[in-house]
């Protein structure tokens, strides 16, 4: 199969094809274990480099595992001049004329091949592709997968699909009309994620190539699952993937294969939970009269029932004989905060210290801050919270390692810096991570292993897609989640400010922030860049889809300077904040900001978490197509925090029914951070759950997905954890045990075992 979907457009280096005849070799003997053996020894050298080369596989086991992408369901022969614009189609078609011209607008060329049917024509259209002659010479026959467009009242198919037959194969020359034709043409055509030197009818070759030597496989899913589940055998499985007959082969291969990607997860994951608690940790316990009874009765206002219930698993897991591994998530602005104080508390009562690790300096610094505020004198004192940054002079750190090594202060507050060599605890009892996606797998696990003893983990998020969803299902975490916000908040308003379609709008968003501002209220403006040479450099922006217009971002520094400028706005004082400015420079921004010294802050995702000024009354996201869904909630998070309503606008300029704009739409129409995360996860390309910043090896989700086969995931986890509370060690599961194996490299089973 020859696919437009390559990663560039140049010819292939090679002429020869990669899984042809010249590279065959005899058939095999793969051995004991099939899955193992080396692609070289069963398709050859020269396509074993092709493979590794383009997707990294090096044995037949994780070559099967690369699924296609979509299947062409070829249908019934489809007359050309019936094809309706839009429509996706699969056709069988002769190549008839073959043209390429220069382009008069812009630099390159277009290649125009014609295809007929007897019934009609249809233009197929290529840019930049001018090797593409070499296959599409007239008399070629082939089928041609693509959606049907117009261009200048005729039908074309842009960048389609396409597989030519060879011309000694019978399709090449059978009548449309005969009955193995058209049986044969109902076959799906699996269309596989392909390289411009490796395509997809290339890669369909080698996967039968595999599959003709394959012997019969034992299946890791116990027997009685997959008669309860009615899934085909694992071998069956892959046969049905690769090579269907018709559209239900594929969807029951997908099934079968599909649970056992899930349960192989699974049983990986409770083996490590069994794992943790054989783990000994110190039980730490709040008594009657102590610090953390003390400083609730100092709080000004009741918890949230979500608070309280989620306050007593903590206390549970805190007085517990293993670690605690807690994920808590929550809404923007739900106390998660409030919940992690209480449990430092919990752990300062018995002597022990408490890590709090955020992503940032300036949450770090907001943190500190919190926390003393609500200790109050007495208990601050007591306490000595301290924080720990790398921007800090060498009196500043030198205290604070002090602080931190002598266990004077109990509650030690950082960033990154808490990771160094030179930080050592006395009595390490708990390691809290806030927003824990901005960190590796590696730098939490540094943090970890600072205890004497294994200590307590909580891990806090408000981001639970895509990455952290993920680990909420598969992770080897118990889960509390608050839903239910404070009294008091007044609560947001959220409106897409749509520039495309209304540039007049522009200006009203100036003019509605200068409202705020004479109520005696405080502003946000967030910019996707500081400037035009500088994208953000504290977790920035998430990348934007491909539909996002190519255009140069707002930025901080142009944007403030145009406010300083703007009538509507004169006299106001107006600051940014970025990555790029000092520690010493960020505190004083944002010091000046909460005590109500500056009226409009203009800022990067900086201020995306923990930024809490509870007069701050409005935001301007500026180029907010630029950002993922749950990034968005999490930045208008920073507003009305306090008794003053919320007005929150996302200005585009990204076209309707964009993917981009879809993304702002979605927010401004709800207020559920927990439905925003779903949507989010829809609108993002397949495959980047994990992503390989956190798992660093081949963790990522094959054929699963975590919202829409959420069911299925519950079921391998109750059958994953009936198999192993009998047999933990899997001595009567070796299928299973290899399976894990396989699937879990060593960096892979480092990830799944330190979230």
């Amino acid at each position: 199969m020859v696919t437009s979907d390559t990663s560039d457009a140049a010819a292939p280096t090679e002429s020869a094809d990669p899984a042809g005849p010249a590279d065959a070799v005899g058939p095999p003997d793969l051995g004991p274990a099939p899955l193992d053996a080396r692609l070289g020894g069963v398709l050859g050298g020269r396509t074993a480099r092709a493979i590794e080369k383009a997707f990294g596989y090096r044995t037949v086991g994780e070559f099967l595992e690369h699924a296609p992408r979509r299947y062409a369901e070829r249908g019934a022969l489809t007359a050309l001049d019936s094809l309706a614009i839009g429509e996706s189609v699969t056709i069988v078609a002769e190549v008839i004329d073959v043209r390429e011209r220069t382009m008069r607008a812009r630099r390159g060329s277009i290649l125009e091949a014609k295809i007929g049917d007897g019934k009609g024509l249809l233009t197929l259209t290529f840019f930049n592709q001018g090797w593409r002659t070499k296959d599409l010479v007239p008399g070629a026959r082939g089928i041609f997968a693509g959606k049907v467009g117009d261009y200048r009242g005729a039908r074309q198919l842009a960048h389609p699909d396409y597989e030519l037959f060879d011309a000694d194969d019978p399709r090449a020359t059978a009548d449309p009309e005969d009955e193995e034709a058209i049986r044969w043409s109902r076959q799906p055509i699996p269309i596989y994620p392909a390289t411009a030197s490796l395509t997809s009818w290339q890669i369909a070759k080698a996967m039968a190539v595999l599959l003709d030597t394959l012997p019969d496989l034992p299946d890791p899913v116990p027997a009685p699952a997959r008669t309860r589940l009615g899934l085909v055998p694992f071998r069956r499985a892959l046969e049905l993937l690769h090579r269907p007959e018709k559209v239900a082969d594929f969807k029951r291969a997908q099934d079968a294969l599909r649970y056992r990607e899930a349960f192989v997860l699974q049983t990986a994951l409770v083996q490590r939970r069994i794992a943790a608690r054989a783990t000994a940790a110190t039980p730490r316990t709040a008594s009657t009269g102590g610090i953390l009874q003390r400083f609730d009765a100092s709080l000004p206002f009741t918890l949230t029932d979500d608070q309280q219930a989620v306050g007593s698993e903590i206390a549970h897991d805190l007085a517990g004989e293993w670690p605690m591994h807690r994920l808590v998530q929550g809404e923007v602005g739900s106390g998660k905060t409030l919940v992690a104080i209480r449990a430092m508390l919990t752990v300062a009562e018995s002597g022990g210290q408490s890590a709090l690790i955020a992503p940032t300096e300036v949450l770090a610094a907001q943190h500190l801050r919190s926390i003393v505020k609500f200790l109050g004198p007495d208990l601050a004192a007591e306490l000595r919270p301290v924080i720990l940054t790398g921007s800090q002079s060498t009196d500043e750190r030198r205290r604070a390692l002090l602080a931190a090594a002598s266990g004077s202060s109990r509650l030690v507050v950082g960033t990154h810096a808490l990771l160094g060599d030179r930080v050592d605890f006395a009595e390490l009892g708990l390691v809290v991570v806030d927003e824990q996606h901005r960190f590796g797998v590696e730098q939490r696990e540094a943090l970890r292993t600072k205890g004497a003893t294994p200590p307590h983990v909580l891990v806090l998020t408000a981001t639970p897609i895509p990455r952290t969803v993920a680990m909420t299902v598969f992770g080897d975490l118990d889960v509390s989640t608050i839903t239910g916000l404070p009294s008091g908040r007044a609560g947001i308003e959220t409106f897409a400010v749509g520039l495309a379609e209304h540039p007049g709008w522009e200006g009203r968003i100036w003019t509605r922030m200068a409202e705020e501002l004479a109520a005696g209220r405080q502003a946000f403006v967030v910019c996707p860049a500081i400037d035009d040479a500088h994208a953000e450099d504290d977790g920035g922006p998430e990348p934007a889809e491909d539909d996002t217009p190519k255009r140069a971002p707002a930025t901080v520094l142009a944007t403030a300077e145009r406010m300083r400028t703007m009538p509507v706005l004169q006299g106001r004082r107006i600051e940014v904040l970025h990555g790029r400015m000092t520690a010493d420079e960020k505190d004083r921004v944002m010091t000046s900001f909460a005590a109500g010294d500056v009226d409009v802050l203009v800022a990067t995702t900086v201020i995306e978490v923990g930024v809490d000024v509870p007069n701050a009354s409005m935001m301007a996201v500026l180029d907010a197509d630029r950002f993922g869904v749950s990034q968005l909630h999490q930045l208008r998070g920073r507003i009305g925090r306090g008794q003053y309503a919320g007005v929150c606008l996302l200005v585009t300029t990204a076209e309707a029914e964009t993917t981009a704009r879809e993304r702002v739409d979605a927010v401004a129409a709800s207020d559920d951070g927990f439905e925003l995360a779903r949507v989010d996860l829809e609108l993002r390309r397949e495959g980047d759950v994990l992503g390989e910043r956190q798992s660093g090896g081949r963790s990522s989700l094959n054929l699963l997905r975590v919202v829409e086969h959420a069911d299925l995931i519950v079921d391998a986890r109750g059958e994953a954890e009936r198999v192993l509370e009998p047999d933990p060690e899997l001595r009567g599961h070796p299928a299973l045990r290899e399976a894990l194996a396989r699937r879990l490299d060593e960096s892979d089973a480092a990830f799944l075992g330190k979230n």
